[in-house]
């Protein structure tokens, strides 16, 4: 059964991941992953609240503003059209410096202080780093990795290659 929310990560989930140390920092570099706009269309056609929470630290290493992260975000929005997110929410902070950065739960509590109707006991993350499965966990999400190169398997539900595969996961129960 679809979760009524599905939390995704944003880079290495819905869009391709910059190499390690590097960020995401302008429109032009934005590259949809393959079936991400398809997966998105699902979950919104399954009736998911779907909400995006992201770790952005190049805004706090000075890598890139908040209005170059929000001009990100639109165009990533633009690319995956007509599918939608419902909610993003990004940390722009240093490790350590907030409770908002995954493996914090900040940004959850923040979509659920906006939309009170997103319940935890019926939900799920999707993302692709061992912080992205940490948080779920702590919140009592249903968990599941994308890729697993990096680590965190031991923290999923499950661990599948990508956005289509997870929402098959999810929808399928």
């Amino acid at each position: 059964m679809t979760p009524g929310t599905v939390f995704l990560d944003r880079d290495g989930v819905l869009n391709r991941k910059a190499p390690e140390g590097d960020y995401v920092t302008t429109p032009g570099e934005v590259e949809v992953l393959p079936g991400a706009p398809e997966a998105l269309a699902r979950l919104n056609a399954a009736g998911a609240r779907v909400v995006v929470v992201t770790n952005q630290r190049g805004v706090a290493r000075g890598r890139m503003t908040l209005s170059d992260l929000d001009a990100v975000n639109a165009r990533l929005a633009a690319l995956l059209a007509p599918s939608r997110w419902d909610a993003l929410y990004s940390c722009p902070h240093e490790g350590g410096a907030c409770d908002c950065r995954k493996p914090g739960t900040g940004l959850f509590e923040q979509a659920r202080a906006a939309d009170p109707a997103i319940d935890f006991a019926d939900a799920a993350m999707v993302g692709d780093s061992p912080s992205d499965m940490q948080a779920g966990r702590a919140l009592g999400l249903r968990t599941v990795l994308v890729g697993g190169g990096r680590g965190g398997g031991e923290l999923a539900d499950a661990v599948v290659p990508d956005l289509a595969a997870a929402v098959d996961r999810l929808v399928r129960g």
